[in-house]
C-alpha cells in the first residue's frame, strides 16, 4: 500500500479533540483519547443522539459504496477526511465486488495517517494521502495520487460527513474544484451534519469549534448542502436523512436523530 513517508504528523498533541477520534469514539473505536472521550461527553449532552447519527452515517458509507460499485462499476475511490480505519472500510467494501479496485484515502489527522498504515499496509491497492482536502489540486499531484488514479476515468469522490468540519466558504469551492477535474460518468457522495433548529446548530457549532480549537466548520441546513450539488445529476431517491437513502430492509427499524441529521446523497458528473 503506497503511504507517505513523512505525513503531517510531527507533532500530535492530544491534550486537543480532533473530530475524526471524537466520531471514532461514538462508533465504539478504541483509536481516542481522553480529550476526544470528553469532547463527546460534552457533545452528548447538548446532542443526544450522536451517537445514533455516527452509525447511520457509518451505514451509509457502507450502502453508498456498495451502489457505486455494483450500479456504477466504478474502481476508483477518493474519501476525503476519511477518518480512523474501523470495520467495513471504503476499500473492504468495494473491492469485496470488484477485486483490484483502487481506494485513496485522505485526511490531515496524524493519528489517522498512523492508524492507517498500520492497519492497510498490505493492500497495494489502497494509498493514504496526509494531505489538507481543502487543497483539491495537492491531492491530485500527490506522488500517491497521479498515476495511481487515472482521472480520464470514472472516479468516487467522497465528502462523507465531513464537509461540517470546513469553515465558509471553503466547502462550495473545494466541491467546484474537485468536481471540474472528473471524468463524465463519475460521482460525488456529499453528506454533512444539518439542523433546522437554530439553537442548535449555533450551539453544536460553538461547542465544537472550542472544543477543536476552530479546527471546524459549521452545523448547516438542508437548504445549504442542496446547493452544494448544483450542476450535477442527483440520483433517486434524492437528497434525504441518510438513514433513508436507500435502505437495506423496509423492514428493520432504523434508527432516529432528534437534534440533527446527516444529509445528503449521491450525483453523477455528466
Amino acid at each position: 500500500m503506497p503511504v507517505d513517508k513523512d505525513p503531517v504528523q510531527d507533532k500530535i498533541d492530544l491534550s486537543v479533540p480532533s473530530a475524526a477520534r471524537m466520531y471514532d469514539y461514538l462508533l465504539g473505536g478504541t483509536n481516542n483519547f481522553l480529550s476526544d472521550r470528553l469532547a463527546v461527553e460534552d457533545l452528548l449532552r447538548t446532542a443526544p443522539s450522536s451517537r445514533e447519527l455516527a452509525l447511520n452515517n457509518r451505514a451509509f458509507l457502507r450502502r453508498v459504496v456498495k451502489h457505486i460499485a455494483v450500479h456504477h462499476g466504478i474502481r476508483q475511490f477518493i474519501d476525503h477526511g476519511s477518518g480512523l480505519p474501523t470495520q467495513d472500510n471504503v476499500h473492504q467494501v468495494a473491492q469485496a465486488i470488484h477485486r483490484g479496485t483502487k481506494v485513496v484515502y485522505v485526511d490531515n489527522d496524524p493519528v489517522v495517517l498512523s492508524q492507517g498504515r498500520a492497519l492497510l499496509d498490505e493492500n497495494d491497492d489502497v494509498a493514504i494521502v496526509a494531505a489538507d482536502m481543502t487543497n483539491p489540486e495537492a491531492i491530485r499531484s500527490h506522488p500517491k495520487v497521479d498515476g495511481f488514479i487515472d482521472f480520464g476515468q470514472p472516479v468516487a469522490a467522497l465528502f462523507v460527513s465531513v464537509l461540517h468540519c470546513v469553515p465558509d466558504p471553503e466547502p462550495a469551492r473545494l466541491l467546484r474544484e474537485t468536481i471540474q477535474h472528473l471524468a463524465s460518468g463519475s460521482v460525488v457522495v456529499i453528506c454533512q451534519l444539518v439542523s433546522e433548529d437554530t439553537t442548535v446548530r449555533d450551539t453544536v457549532t460553538r461547542l465544537m469549534a472550542e472544543q477543536t480549537h476552530d479546527n471546524w466548520g459549521r452545523v448547516r441546513t438542508e437548504a445549504e448542502v442542496r446547493t452544494y450539488f448544483d450542476g450535477l445529476q442527483i440520483e433517486p431517491p434524492g437528497l434525504m436523512d441518510v438513514t433513508d437513502w436507500r435502505p437495506d430492509s423496509e423492514v428493520l427499524p432504523r434508527q432516529r436523530t432528534r437534534e440533527w441529521i446527516e444529509f445528503g446523497g449521491l450525483a453523477l458528473v455528466p
